[in-house]
């Protein structure tokens, strides 16, 4: 590959060897001064993955220096990364990392992204305009992905090969990008590399905060969050974090948050950090839950929330429910109780 490519994709095993041959130090990347384009790329590359999207920039063959700045940027970013350990900035980091890689993929040529497949020891093999796969690596691929349309079933399948789109291929690899940049954080990097990394761990951990706490801020309009059941604190925990939750765990949490009066947009909103987020699909799918078709949706119940695992951290109260909703307006009924003498008995309303 020429360097610009390896720039562009330095998770690759040929872009390690290169910069292993560059022959650069910890020591040296931190403290030379003709690293400080490096390293201030890569305080922005993580500062930017927190933010939503890593902005890649246009390399020519030509740019040498641009091409030394952002393949150098990408180890320093880890390192930084590494010495924050934190779960949530590691997961949010590497997925825009891969997401990136994607919206660059998805227009390379097919030759290209045929080459980028081989370095997770995937063979394609290009036929009449598509993708064909051997279904044992699509399934290692599409594993983590809950759109019903990745599901095996769903494909096209022919003597043990799937046949997919040149966009599809970019998808799945996006996934195992993800996958081997979250699995390789964080890395082992020394307690002085650390110190002496500070003044770039600063600004990061500034809006890795701000971003914890607009995460967390609860903020659901006149919907009281804090009365949710633990399975869905669970679910929207692991939303925010950048989780894919299940198909039967987002039908639930969706038809749960329309029916306590959280609005399409808001839902929309707290959706938008999901690995597989397409805001019109999105939108299409809380609106059809929401009653577009003509029939409002209501959350599945706890049996069958606890037949599709989807029961997390059941407490007293879960004991005595039946419902997920009988949850939100025991704990609302309960709260309220004593802000008014005039308060209508709760009522079972929701049955199994």
């Amino acid at each position: 590959m020429e360097e610009k490519d390896l720039a562009l994709y330095p998770f690759i095993t040929e872009a390690s060897a290169y910069v292993s041959e560059l022959g650069f130090s910890l020591e040296r990347l931190l403290v030379s001064r003709a690293m400080d384009s490096a390293r201030s790329r890569g305080v922005e590359r993580v500062i930017q993955a927190l933010q939503g999207e890593i902005r890649k920039p246009q390399l020519l063959g030509s740019d040498e220096s641009k091409i030394l700045i952002e393949l150098l940027s990408y180890p320093f970013a880890r390192i930084l990364v590494s010495c924050i350990d934190d779960n949530f900035l590691i997961r949010r980091y590497a997925l825009a990392e891969a997401v990136s890689c994607y919206d660059l993929l998805r227009l390379e040529s097919s030759e290209f992204i045929c080459s980028i497949a081989s370095d997770f020891q995937v063979d394609i093999v290009i036929s009449n305009h598509e993708f064909d796969i051997h279904f044992t690596d699509y399934i290692r691929l599409a594993s983590s992905m809950k759109a019903l349309e990745w599901k095996l079933v769903n494909r096209k399948l022919r003597k043990g090969h799937v046949y997919i789109s040149k966009e599809e291929l970019a998808r799945l690899l996006q996934e195992a990008i993800r996958g081997r940049i979250q699995g390789s954080l964080p890395l082992d990097i020394p307690e002085d590399i650390c110190r002496m990394s500070t003044p770039y761990i600063d600004p990061i951990q500034t809006e890795l905060q701000q971003m914890k706490e607009t995460f967390g801020s609860g903020d659901f309009g006149a919907v009281e969050s804090n009365m949710f059941p633990p399975c869905m604190v669970h679910a929207i925990s692991n939303v925010r974090a950048g989780v894919n939750l299940a198909h039967s765990m987002r039908f639930a949490l969706t038809s749960f948050l329309r029916n306590v009066g959280m609005s399409v947009d808001d839902i929309i909103a707290m959706f938008n950090v999901s690995p597989d987020f397409d805001m019109d699909k999105t939108r299409y799918q809380i609106e059809h839950i929401s009653g577009s078709s003509g029939t409002e949706y209501k959350p599945p119940s706890c049996s069958t929330m606890r037949t599709y695992g989807n029961c997390y951290g059941a407490d007293e109260l879960c004991s005595r429910i039946k419902h997920p909703l009988n949850y939100y307006r025991r704990k609302t009924w309960f709260k309220n109780k004593n802000e008014s003498s005039q308060q209508i008995p709760f009522s079972e309303k929701y049955q199994e």
